[in-house]
């Protein structure tokens, strides 16, 4: 387990510009404030393209034989699940923040977290050895733990279950990633029935989205 600086993501602020006339529009000024209807629809059409590629596919759900490699990138954390909220809960042991994921060449799997330690912004980077068992790994963090893959589409989301056994008690805990910060619900309802699968209800769900004090978002 490595510790590493920390860093905050901003948002790029946008820069305002004069519009402008352009040639061959006889009006003496600047284009019409409202958009031609073809311009308009085509606007509309890529707007509804954009929702619908965040919905969520069961089509394209993988339960096993995962591919690793499109596993790696970054993700961000959106919600987790237990049946000890205590440690997933705000200064909970197991409550940590993904940025990224990498699959390593000797098929181990590398998370790099973040999480808040006495004020301080605090990364850590998690190797997880391989089992024989695809999607499936170990390591050793606040106890001996299995990492099993649930689900994912690649794409969009990846849902990971943590079996942790620490002083002989067990502690189940399930995490949603998403590729962007923020998921529509069909992502969430699916998180919830993957839950109900090992015994969790909604009253062992946290929402995640804008509870890392270590990233700032600018709206």
């Amino acid at each position: 387990m490595q510790r590493m600086g920390g860093e905050d993501r901003q948002c790029p602020e946008a820069g305002g510009r004069k519009l402008q006339g352009r040639k061959g529009y006889k009006g003496g000024g600047p284009w019409p404030r409202h958009p031609p209807v073809g311009m308009a629809l085509l606007l509309l059409s890529l707007g509804l393209s954009l929702v619908s590629t965040q919905e969520l596919n069961p089509q394209a759900i993988v339960r096993k034989n995962y591919d690793m490699a499109k596993v790696s990138g970054v993700w961000y954390s959106v919600s987790m699940a237990s049946d000890d909220m205590k440690r997933i809960e705000k200064d909970g042991d197991l409550r940590v923040f993904i940025q990224n994921i990498e699959s390593l060449e000797d098929g181990s799997l590398k998370f790099n977290f973040q999480f808040m330690v006495l004020g301080e912004c605090v990364k850590v980077a998690v190797v997880c050895e391989k089992t024989d068992r695809n999607g499936e790994y170990t390591v050793n963090y606040e106890g001996d733990n299995r990492v099993l893959l649930s689900e994912t589409d690649y794409k969009l989301y990846i849902t990971f279950h943590l079996r942790n056994m620490r002083n002989g008690t067990e502690t189940n805990v399930l995490a949603l990633y998403g590729r962007v910060p923020d998921l529509s619900p069909s992502f969430l309802e699916r998180f919830e029935k993957v839950c109900r699968k090992y015994g969790l209800g909604p009253q062992n769900i946290l929402s995640l989205s804008d509870q890392n004090d270590c990233c700032k978002y600018k709206k």
